[in-house]
């Protein structure tokens, strides 16, 4: 059976949509990371640094500010939402039909998740998962809150009439 796949037009609304839910997403994810989790006894989240790492290994600039740019802005204001308004949501739609939007957001959650950590370090140069220690599972809470907020919030503001 053939969904119907909804796949919004690249607009100033759509970008809009994209900055504000990234922008929401990205306190939710900061937050968790930087915050909540060290209180609870559990690793801090240094997402910038992962950048950086990057970064360097590209031989790009590395300062603290190229981190927390491509951290916030390329990431988290643009990337993200991308790959969920243009990529996963579309295919999840093809596959799955028009569910509720809380168990693929979920998921597209611990796909970002694999993709930085799995991913990303890999090619920074940093361990594969990197060890999956405490911060590796802090990361993948992290990624889940992002990608259930922005998903969230999109509902919200609502993409889809």
């Amino acid at each position: 059976m053939k969904h119907k796949i909804t796949r919004p037009a690249l607009t100033v609304e759509t970008l809009g949509l994209m900055f504000i839910s990234g922008v929401l997403a990205t306190i939710a994810f900061d937050l968790w990371g930087q915050l909540v989790s060290p209180s609870l006894g559990f690793a801090t989240l240094s997402p910038h640094g992962l950048a950086q790492s990057l970064l360097g290994t590209l031989g790009l600039p590395k300062s603290t500010f190229a981190g927390y740019f491509v951290h916030f802005y390329l990431v988290g204001l643009v990337g993200y939402p991308i790959g969920w308004l243009f990529i996963f949501r579309p295919i999840w739609q093809r596959i799955m039909g028009n569910t509720h939007w809380l168990l693929p957001s979920a998921i597209y959650g611990v796909g970002l998740w694999v993709f930085a950590i799995g991913g990303i370090t890999a090619v920074a140069g940093l361990p594969f998962f990197l060890n999956f220690s405490g911060i590796t599972w802090v990361a993948l809470v992290g990624h889940v809150a992002y990608a259930i907020v922005m998903v969230a919030v999109m509902t919200i503001i609502s993409y889809d009439d």
